[in-house]
């Protein structure tokens, strides 16, 4: 059986890499002032962060209807059963959206929450990947993929408070005060939304509180000290050599780990958040049981 993957851009993975990993990548929609774009079709990285700069009224969508099914039907004019992975439900409503949509498809299309965003999402993209070259059906990978929904986690650290206090997220006087005391804050994301964590005065310390719950994760909820059996990932906007330089010092941390990937945070997140973002992630890999069926 011949499965396809479906993701959106709020995974990360970009049209040209999707065309190479063979990953079919919807683009997700932006307004700013006024004007639709399309996340790595008519708007670059580059372009939004300018734009956001400049303080102009963005705001993020989801795919049409017609974007979503015209793909699935291309699709299934060369596939048996697709896999559809958006953001997580908690976040957007493009989950629901879809999951209606599939019910015109006679089981053919399998919508999967899996309650993810950005590099957590991106990672139940490559999973589900490997699992169609294992052989499972697209029922059996959306079951694992939801399954595993709670094995991930994101940390983030920013760099100002400027664009949480545009979306309501903090109330001006806070961020004020916080801009005063030099406070960097340490989110998280955990599935459903994006939410406190701790706060830092300093980048430094930003990173050793983020190292301290990726410690814990690996420990206490995912039994993988070492992180053996542990994706760890890299993210940040605007801030490319930081996120390599921590991506090393991850590494060296946990060099039992697999490669240690340092991408751009998708621009749903970062519109939230601003420039000078760094952030990690951990998400448990495949089960040994599920790698056992390609043997």
């Amino acid at each position: 059986m011949k499965i396809a993957v479906v993701t959106d851009s709020n995974s990360g993975i970009t049209q040209a890499e999707g065309e190479k990993l063979g990953i079919f990548v919807i683009p997700m929609p932006f307004m700013i002032d006024g004007e639709t774009y399309e996340e790595d079709i008519s708007l670059t990285q580059e372009e939004f962060y300018g734009r956001l700069k400049e303080d102009a009224a963005i705001s993020t969508s989801q795919p049409s209807p017609e974007t979503v099914m015209n793909l699935w039907d291309r699709i299934l004019g060369e596939y048996d059963g697709i896999v559809h992975i958006p953001m997580s439900s908690g976040l957007s409503s493009s989950c629901q959206t879809a999951a209606m949509l599939a019910e015109d498809y006679d089981g053919k299309v399998r919508v999967v929450d899996n309650r993810r965003i950005s590099i957590t999402q991106r990672q139940s993209v490559m999973d589900a990947m490997e699992m169609a070259a294992l052989g499972m059906d697209a029922e059996e990978i959306g079951r694992e993929l939801e399954r595993s929904s709670a094995e991930s986690s994101i940390y983030i650290t920013i760099d100002t408070l400027k664009y949480l206090k545009r979306g309501g997220r903090v109330t001006p006087a806070a961020a004020a005060l916080g801009t005063l005391l030099r406070i960097k804050p340490v989110l998280q994301i955990q599935g459903e939304k994006l939410d406190a964590f701790s706060k830092a005065r300093t980048m430094k310390q930003a990173k050793t509180i983020m190292l301290s719950a990726v410690a814990q994760d690996l420990k206490s909820r995912f039994g993988d000290p070492e992180a053996e059996h542990t994706w760890i990932a890299v993210a940040h906007t605007c801030n490319d050599e930081a996120a390599r330089e921590f991506a090393a010092e991850l590494k060296e941390l946990y060099p039992k780990t697999g490669k240690i990937i340092a991408n751009p945070l998708s621009l749903s997140v970062a519109c939230h958040i601003g420039p000078g973002a760094l952030a990690v992630a951990v998400t448990r890999s495949l089960s040994e049981e599920i790698k056992r069926r390609g043997c």
